[in-house]
């Protein structure tokens, strides 16, 4: 009882406070993601090249939701994704009035963490960031933009999919009834297997805040297939957020 007084007690975070942690968790994502993908493989400073480092980039991402998840969640939710925003909040979770706030603040975060990388690239090697934007800036695509040559229904299927189930994950680990103990590593190593999975087929985006960061720097290719890694992830995510509460998100009492 005293615990639920307490909780009851505590302060609820400012909006202010929660676009705040949303901007920075995604820039962290976005910086550590995109950065490893861009200076640790030649296949995204290099055209042509197949020496992409997938399981460094796959970790990377992963261990940025880990690590914004203890950081940041526990003031917005840690999204961090306008996918997840999306899902979270057709699953009941989140008021659909903050929604907006939310995403805006997570592309903010991204593009200002793509931007800084491009700086970064400005003090690099000869040539490096020009060599980094004509491979496109680590964006996703398809066809000639996808490093395994898939086509844009594979991307599709492989967005929607895997965004189901990163979502799945994450409502299920962070359920107040029935919460899960280290629910941020586990989705973090969850968006590391997506990642594995998927990076061959279209560079992984299950998260449009990620996709609009990179695709504003990786010039008219990525930018024309953008669409694709803004509409698919919201579309898998909306489903499994109405498939949840419909479906797993019932109590029983005997």
């Amino acid at each position: 009882m005293s615990e639920t007084l307490a909780e009851a007690a505590a302060p609820v975070p400012s909006t202010g406070a929660k676009l705040t942690a949303e901007a920075l968790g995604t820039f962290l994502l976005v910086l550590g993601g995109v950065g490893t993908a861009l200076f640790a493989s030649n296949h995204f400073t290099d055209p042509g090249s197949g020496s992409a480092v997938y399981v460094a980039v796959a970790l990377a991402f992963g261990l940025t939701v880990v690590v914004g998840a203890y950081a940041f969640g526990p003031v917005s939710g840690g999204h961090f994704n306008p996918a997840v925003t999306l899902g979270v909040a057709a699953a009941g979770r989140l008021p659909w009035r903050e929604v907006p706030g939310y995403i805006i603040s997570q592309v903010v975060g991204g593009v200002v963490a793509s931007t800084i990388l491009v700086l970064i690239g400005l003090f690099g090697p000869d040539g490096w960031l020009t060599g980094a934007q004509d491979a496109g800036f680590a964006s996703n695509g398809w066809g000639e933009h996808s490093p395994g040559g898939f086509g844009m229904w594979a991307a599709i299927i492989v967005e929607i999919v895997l965004t189901a189930m990163f979502l799945f994950v994450i409502l299920g680990t962070t359920h107040k009834l029935r919460p899960t103990p280290f629910a941020g590593l586990a989705i973090g190593l969850t968006l590391t297997l997506i990642h594995l999975i998927s990076i061959p087929v279209d560079n992984t985006s299950v998260n449009p805040a990620r996709s609009i960061a990179a695709a504003v720097y990786g010039g008219v290719g990525p930018l024309s297939q953008l669409w694709v890694f803004i509409v698919f992830p919201i579309v898998g995510a909306m489903i499994a957020g109405l498939a949840y509460k419909t479906l797993l998100d019932g109590t029983q009492k005997f």
